[in-house]
């Protein structure tokens, strides 16, 4: 985006968007690098275009973006990639009380992981019209122009899109109360304290595991805390981290290797969703920390 004139000047104004339309990418997309690639192509067609045509570029970009990424969403439908349950959402893993890029610490913060997942069940059109009105106040009018549908018809949209949202745990409790709830899960399963860990666990908490054959999903209180403990007894060291803004941790085993991520979702003080990745491919492509000592 370089140049001079008036190419320079939009170059500028694009990037005073830059930021929120990353943003609305994110939400649509779950990834970081994909929602980089739909602003860039936003990008390409503007600077196509006579931009002294258009009324009001922030809604411009928004429309383009938007159908960017719905194109993206049904794309990745046809080619019958994995269910939602399957994929999964990009992570940004920080050690908790550290810092971490301040864009992908907004975007991760904002966005928890059970959003992501239950965001991956909506229509590609029930998914942009949920992103921009409840999270960018977009007015429905013009989300309507970007899927080619009514204001009314949009709003009926957006509210089926919502009622399957609501469904979603979203932790209310501070950052300090949700990680001393991961901390006495953690001290329960090294104790072997089966009844401690059923007490820390939603009867209903939701385990998906992601290995190297696939994905593993278990449900309930006690199906969940016998796993645990079998588990725990590998682990050599454990560090906390922030997965997403939300508590988990990192665990060692012998010789220093790493064994997988684990993510919590704490709500009401029990944790109502645990994500834990042990596929070597994706723990490898994780910017995760060096082993404590």
């Amino acid at each position: 985006m370089t140049g001079s004139g008036p190419h320079e000047a939009l170059a500028a104004v694009f990037e005073q968007q830059r930021g929120r339309l990353v943003a609305v990418a994110y939400r649509m997309l779950g990834s970081r690098v994909d929602a980089e690639d739909a602003v860039q192509e936003a990008w390409i067609r503007l600077a196509r275009q006579d931009a002294a045509a258009i009324d009001n570029l922030a809604g411009w970009l928004t429309t383009v973006v938007g159908r960017v990424c719905i194109d993206v969403l049904r794309s990745r439908r046809t080619r019958a990639e994995l269910s939602y349950e399957d994929r999964l959402p990009e992570l940004v893993v920080t050690v908790d009380g550290g810092t971490a890029p301040e864009d992908d610490a907004v975007l991760a913060e904002s966005v928890g992981l059970a959003l992501l997942v239950v965001l991956d069940t909506l229509t590609p059109t029930e998914r942009l019209a949920f992103v921009l009105h409840d999270m960018f106040a977009v007015p429905f009018a013009e989300i309507g122009e970007i899927i080619g549908r009514s204001t009314d018809a949009t709003k009926m949209l957006t509210s089926r899109a919502r009622r399957k949202v609501q469904g979603t745990p979203q932790p209310e409790e501070e950052p300090r109360r949700q990680r001393a709830v991961v901390d006495a899960f953690l001290a329960a399963a090294r104790n072997g304290d089966f009844e401690g860990l059923v007490q820390l666990l939603d009867p209903k908490v939701t385990w998906r595991t992601h290995h190297p054959q696939g994905v593993t999903t278990t449900v309930g209180a006690a199906e969940v805390a016998g796993p645990i403990l079998r588990g725990i007894r590998w682990m050599t060291a454990v560090l906390p981290v922030l997965v997403n803004g939300e508590p988990g941790f990192v665990a060692w085993g012998a010789k220093g290797k790493v064994l997988g991520l684990v993510a919590c979702t704490v709500v009401d003080g029990r944790i109502v969703e645990l994500l834990t990745v042990s596929d070597r491919k994706r723990l490898d492509t994780m910017d995760l920390p060096e082993r404590p000592e």
